[in-house]
């Protein structure tokens, strides 16, 4: 039964901003700029002929279509956000309020450096944590995210090959890698090849060893990888490339499974970026705001990009310049800069206040707990879905679509009914390694309740389709604002802006 309005209850049919124009209507007060004298304008020849076409709605009608358009969407202080790979945990509201505060707020990375001494401390005893608990010497905090982090990592290995003469050309990946991860290497200018997985969903040791030679400049690895499996024998690998002069960059999107319990730097780990927003509890999603620190090796912190802040004679001071980058230490090589400013330092804030307030102890607790998650997910759903690996499992679990095998079910149809229960899907298809792949991660923020409540629906569901019910599947979701969309239509013809024509208003006064 469909309603008048097309609404839904309280769920509204919201329509665009500028379908709700009201020509003449503000929620502001502004004086008429024909109506101001004794002003000249300095827009010349450039200043508007026509009206700019912003829609015009008072202050109420504002705030109700923002509300609105908030309640059609699916946030982590909504429910569970079972994302695998992405690590999609709770940020505590502590963390926020520590990034609001008077001093941190309102600083501007120009200001003079005598008025910004706590602002380079707090960069400082940040990047100080970030080192310690991963055991390497030396950071670069400025990349702004998890790709950036990557290419950060690999002109840091370029350029230490380039200052000891040797020009190496491709770089290991293995396959069931991040997407970015070859691009981030193709970028930097290397020839990308790929690493085979074993039958157990980890790096083929003897095929990586085959593949080694003098003009490999580095492998790529994810650990925990993406099929959420530790790679048991890192230390082997490391040591390989190592011994063809090689050096071994590492994906650290993974890291929120082993802070406290595992140092990467033990494992021969030459680079490695941190997404600060999976580990360290900051804002995710949304393009931003975003940080992907680099922690370097020994065999590369002399390369490490600029700005980066140093113990100075008279407090803390901002390393900007090649030149002063060498005045401060012999040793120094940076490379350049990987963006204009010295990195997102809200995201900073946020992180410190969560390493801080957690400790050693709680951030081991964390790892330990969203592992523990994870295979508790795995316990109760292995006897009904079919698990991609044997054994126990990491931070995520994967699952694949063999148990939907002869139902006329994909993965994309479970996921559609999961909207309908009420919990955001997995993520699926990914990796690429597993077909029809279901992988889930739960994050240490939730509890066993929760849990539960997830593991009934996926069982639910899971019988649903092994019944032959199929057609609920294929009508998800129902009770969403819109019914399924044209995904592949919608990734090959996008509507990406709004036109004029259709607020008829608005037409004519252009």
């Amino acid at each position: 039964m469909s309603t008048v309005t097309g609404n839904r209850g309280l769920q509204l049919e919201e329509k665009l901003i500028f379908e709700l124009n009201s020509p003449g209507m503000t929620a502001v007060d502004l004086p008429n700029p024909h109506e101001i004298t004794n002003v000249e304008s300095r827009l010349g020849n450039a200043a508007r002929k026509n009206p700019i076409g912003l829609p015009g709605l008072s202050e109420p009608q504002v705030v109700r279509h923002y509300l609105r358009l908030s309640q059609k969407n699916f946030a982590i202080d909504g429910g569970l956000y079972p994302l695998g790979s992405c690590t999609m945990k709770h940020n505590p509201r502590l963390n926020e309020k520590m990034a609001r505060l008077p001093g941190l707020a309102d600083i501007h990375p120009l200001q003079p450096k005598s008025t910004v001494q706590g602002a380079f401390e707090l960069m400082d005893m940040t990047a100080h944590w970030l080192k310690t608990l991963t055991g390497m010497p030396a950071i670069a905090m400025s990349p702004a995210a998890g790709a950036h982090g990557e290419l950060c990592g690999l002109m840091s290995i370029r350029a230490a090959l380039e200052a000891r003469g040797d020009a190496r050309s491709r770089v290991l990946v293995p396959e069931s890698a991040h997407g970015t991860n070859p691009a981030s290497a193709h970028m930097c200018g290397y020839q990308v090849e790929t690493i085979p997985a074993t039958d157990q969903g980890r790096v083929d040791l003897a095929a990586l060893k085959g593949m080694l030679g003098d003009d490999v400049a580095a492998i790529m690895v994810t650990n925990p990888n993406t099929c959420g499996l530790f790679e048991d024998e890192i230390i082997e690998m490391t040591k390989a490339v190592h011994d063809i002069g090689g050096l071994v960059y590492c994906d650290g999107a993974n890291f929120n499974a082993i802070v406290g319990r595992v140092r990467p730097g033990d494992l021969g780990i030459d680079a490695m970026h941190l997404n600060l927003h999976k580990t360290f509890s900051t804002p995710h999603g949304g393009g931003g705001p975003g940080a992907g620190p680099v922690v370097l090796s020994e065999a590369l912190a002399a390369f490490a990009p600029l700005p980066y802040v140093v113990h100075g004679k008279d407090g803390f001071d901002l390393i900007e310049q090649a030149d002063d980058a060498a005045e401060f230490s012999s040793d120094a090589k940076p490379y350049g800069r990987m963006k204009g400013f010295h990195g997102q330092f809200g995201v900073f804030v946020r992180a410190l206040s969560y390493m801080l307030s957690m400790g050693s102890d709680g951030l081991r607790q964390a790892s330990s707990d969203a592992v523990l998650n994870a295979n508790y997910l795995m316990a109760k759903l292995s006897d009904l879905l079919t698990v991609s690996y044997d054994g126990p499992c990491m931070h995520e679990v994967l699952f694949d679509d063999r148990f939907l095998k002869d139902t006329d079910v994909t993965t994309l149809d479970f996921a559609k009914a999961m909207i309908d229960e009420g919990f955001h899907p997995m993520t699926m298809y990914f990796p690429l390694v597993v077909h029809g792949a279901l992988l889930m991660e739960p994050t240490e923020t939730e509890g066993k309740e929760t849990l539960d409540e997830f593991v009934d629906v996926i069982r639910a569901l899971a019988e649903k389709a092994q019944s032959g019910n199929t057609q609920d599947f294929k009508a998800a979701p129902r009770y969403t604002p819109r019914r399924r969309l044209d995904e592949t239509k919608a990734a090959r013809n996008p509507v990406l802006v709004w036109s004029p024509g259709r607020a008829p208003e608005l037409q004519a006064a252009e």
